[in-house]
């Protein structure tokens, strides 16, 4: 082999060494590829198939929207057919009003302000006179003619004054009470974190009416206190004064649920009420003159017990108004369902499945209600027979409707309630006291759901505790068209000197 085939060879084997140690090294690089070459294609499969879906979906929608897109187009082809109802996130339009003028028609006597009861002053406004002594015009100096008198009343308020009072008071140790005693005087609220100065009778009664009447926060009532009469509080002080009142009034507040345990006929309702940041229940107890709340962390059958007392309804004829709670059916009397409370079920049934506007039961059921309520109003036009005969015809079909079977759930289920209260819905036609509907206590509650709005509940049980007393004692007052500044005033003095008046509770 001569030098230049050598060296050929010696070329090949230098090549051949090369590339084996590409292979090696490519073989390395495929082994650390492998897998993730792996997961590349099964990603790659599931994008696939969920490009599939997709395309499978977007074809139904297209074909959804196509068909929506005609029968719009349909609808609003056809002559007297109203627009399409809008989303329900979407808040319906208010009506329009009608042109009327507002006010009273023409020729009906104005509407104003009644006259004063009392002038407390009399105020002569003499006219400018001339150089002769004479009556004359303000404006060009002329002497006036034909001069006559008037009267304009003027209501004003007075600009608030803080009164500091100091009470000399006498004490000395009672050998037979064994405890010390100190004179006070009528209006005087019994001594409290002495020496320090105290709140009076009206500012005590003002401060109660402003938290629980008109709902005002606690801070909006201490910068009021502050620009009108000066007086400096903070919102812990009228908290500690609440529930000093609270404290005070609890015997008027026991007085209401002894009234209302015997009264003829008692409208009940409960609702939520979160007390130190924990869930509750607010109940309340109403009739014509007088209402009772309650603040209770829980909603059983027994709250309502111990508040009515077990032996409601063992007096004759006493009359239970409520919803559809059950935990009102424990007692023995004479009871009236709401009839607004399901006919509420009904609208919020066919709301949420409108197919039921047209359903049999539903249309039977609203129909035979509302001819009820219809019914108690015109119970004075009818004579007694021909009411009777309307009662009954009434129950009948009430009787009947209730046995009734039907195809779909919902009206079933409300087929059931109707059955389960069918001799609980029509008391109120029997009794002429009864109301066919709760609203009286919905009406009593509504100021509490308004105050919880704004407060959020109570920050604690003692807070809640004189809440609902002050509140029973407050809305009272109002249904007797009593002053509340005064009848707190009164109570208070006649608590303070030992006395038990039933100021409220008198109102049967």
């Amino acid at each position: 082999m001569d030098g230049g085939e050598l060296k050929r060879w010696n070329e090949r084997l230098r090549e051949v060494h090369f590339l084996r140690g590409e292979v090696q090294h490519l073989r390395q690089e495929l082994l650390v590829c492998r897998p993730a070459l792996y997961r590349a294609d099964q990603k790659i499969d599931r994008l696939q198939q969920r490009v599939e879906k997709l395309d499978r979906e977007n074809k139904i929608l297209r074909q959804k929207v196509k068909d929506l897109t005609a029968q719009l187009r349909q609808e609003k082809s056809k002559p007297g057919k109203s627009k399409p109802a809008p989303p329900p996130f979407v808040k319906a339009n208010v009506p329009e009003k009608s042109s009327k003028k507002p006010g009273r028609r023409k020729g009906h006597p104005a509407s104003l302000r009644r006259m004063p009861q009392t002038i407390d002053v009399h105020q002569d406004v003499p006219l400018p006179v001339d150089e002769a002594g004479q009556p004359s015009c303000p404006h060009c100096h002329t002497q006036l003619m034909d001069l006559s008198d008037y009267l304009r009343h003027v209501e004003e308020l007075i600009p608030f004054k803080l009164l500091t009072t100091c009470y000399h008071t006498h004490g000395g140790y009672c050998p037979s009470c064994r405890k010390h005693v100190e004179s006070r005087a009528e209006e005087q609220p019994p001594a409290a974190d002495v020496p320090h100065g105290q709140l009076g009778l009206n500012a005590l009664a003002t401060a109660a009416v402003m938290r629980v009447c008109y709902r005002m926060p606690l801070r909006q009532i201490t910068r009021l206190f502050s620009h009108l009469p000066g007086i400096a509080l903070s919102a812990g002080a009228i908290v500690k004064q609440l529930k000093r009142l609270g404290k005070w009034l609890e015997k008027q507040y026991h007085r209401l649920k002894l009234v209302l345990r015997a009264a003829r006929v008692v409208h009940a309702d409960e609702t939520g009420w979160r007390t130190n940041g924990k869930n509750g229940y607010l109940w309340t107890l109403t009739n014509s003159t007088h209402t009772l709340y309650h603040i209770d962390p829980s909603r059983s059958g027994k709250v309502i017990a111990d508040l009515l007392g077990k032996s409601f309804g063992s007096m004759k004829d006493q009359t239970l108004i409520s919803d559809f709670y059950n935990a009102y059916d424990q007692f023995d009397a004479w009871q009236q369902k709401c009839l607004t409370h399901l006919l509420r079920e009904l609208r919020d049934t066919i709301a949420r499945r409108p197919e039921l506007a047209s359903h049999e039961f539903f249309k039977k059921c609203k129909k035979l209600v509302q001819e009820m309520l219809r019914l108690k109003k015109r119970r004075d036009e009818l004579s007694k027979a021909d009411y009777a005969h309307q009662v009954d015809l009434l129950e009948k079909r009430l009787e009947q409707l209730s046995q009734s079977s039907w195809d779909d759930a919902d009206a079933n289920r409300l087929t059931g309630r109707l059955k389960k209260y069918r001799h609980k819905l029509t008391t109120f036609l029997h009794k002429k006291e009864v109301d066919g509907t709760n609203n009286a206590a919905e009406r009593a509650i509504r100021p509490a759901v308004v105050m919880r709005k704004i407060t959020g509940g109570s920050r604690s049980e003692s807070g809640a505790r004189a809440w609902s007393i002050l509140a029973s004692v407050m809305r009272t007052a109002e249904q007797q068209g009593r002053d509340v500044v005064e009848t707190i005033q009164t109570l208070l003095k006649a608590e303070w000197a030992g006395k038990d008046i039933a100021l409220l509770t008198d109102v049967l």
